[in-house]
């Protein structure tokens, strides 16, 4: 999974909009501040321009990192996934043996991981941890907090 960015349509999409946005109005935005801070006279010592140069330098790295990602990516077809197993794109429902509570999440990958929307990397601990798992399949996963036991309740996509 190294090599691929696993995304759903709907995150390719969204990914390819931000990476528009940014080349459109946010190269814009940094040319005319750099533009603004240019008019203001000695550039050695014109800590707005130098800001400015810092943030063209920060956005020109993430359209970079945002194409390759794009490049390498992989849309998943959710229709022809199988359920009998954690998958990429999979929504499992685990329960935490210690405290007996139940969540569901959906295994999604790093580039559309948002821990609000229950969206969890598949390259997180616990992403790692649950792939290739089936339904009734006790997993020991090793958090930054403390090994956590968990029972696969249930797979759907």
């Amino acid at each position: 999974m190294a090599n691929y960015t696993y995304l759903t349509q709907e995150g390719f999409d969204r990914l390819t909009a931000e990476l528009e946005e940014m080349k459109s109005n946010g190269r814009r935005e940094i040319s005319q501040a750099i533009a603004e801070a240019r008019e203001k006279g000695d550039l050695s010592e014109n800590a707005e321009y130098h800001a400015a140069k810092d943030a063209q330098g920060m956005l020109e790295m993430k359209i970079n990192k945002l194409e390759r990602s794009l490049a390498n990516a992989r849309v998943i077809d959710e229709s022809q996934l199988d359920d009998s197993k954690v998958v990429v794109l999979s929504n499992v429902t685990i329960k935490n043996l210690k405290s007996q509570k139940e969540v569901t999440y959906k295994l999604v990958s790093a580039a559309e991981a948002n821990l609000k929307e229950k969206k969890i990397s598949v390259t997180s601990p616990i992403g790692e941890g649950l792939l290739g798992k089936e339904v009734g399949d006790t997993v020991q996963i090793q958090t930054p907090a403390a090994i956590m036991e968990f029972e696969i309740i249930n797979i759907s996509l």
